[in-house]
């Protein structure tokens, strides 16, 4: 699995967990290690992202698991929904391999970043035009109250 995601929060770094050396994860060791529920980690199988082998009822994690369970935490910071995650994943496993993967998942990031910047330009002219009208709310509020007046 090609880790193509990149992400500044530590619960997502590819450093290697007090767990890791072993080859095999409990659902409990994941959930503790990124800092999630295990309904999240059930949920995330729910939807196929990721598929732990059982022994009876046990969920046994490998791992690819880990990794793919990375993938996804740095996916969903970044805004990707769990469709697109899973797309980007399941790429590496089929015919497209990794080209196909980066690809895709610069298609994805490009289109996530204009998204982003279109917000934060919707954002920087709302905080303007809020600037703007408490600058008008405070000099009203000087023309009807002036300073020191105490009156009720």
């Amino acid at each position: 699995m090609v880790s193509t995601i990149h992400s500044q929060d530590p619960r997502l770094a590819e450093a290697p967990s007090p767990s890791t050396d072993s080859s095999t994860f409990s659902i409990s060791e994941l959930a503790r290690e990124f800092d999630i529920t295990t309904r999240t980690i059930r949920f995330y199988e729910d939807r196929g992202l990721i598929q732990p082998a059982r022994n009876g009822r046990t969920r046994i994690y490998s791992h690819r698991d880990r990794v793919r369970l990375t993938l996804i935490l740095r996916g969903k910071r970044i805004g990707f929904s769990l469709h697109e995650i899973g797309e980007i994943m399941d790429m590496y496993d089929h015919d497209a391999g990794e080209v196909g993967q980066l690809e895709y998942m610069l298609d994805k990031l490009g289109a996530r970043r204009a998204q982003l910047e279109r917000q934060q330009r919707d954002i920087d002219v709302t905080l303007a035009e809020m600037a703007r009208i408490e600058a008008q709310c405070h000099a009203q509020l000087a023309t009807v109250a002036p300073a020191g007046d105490d009156s009720e």
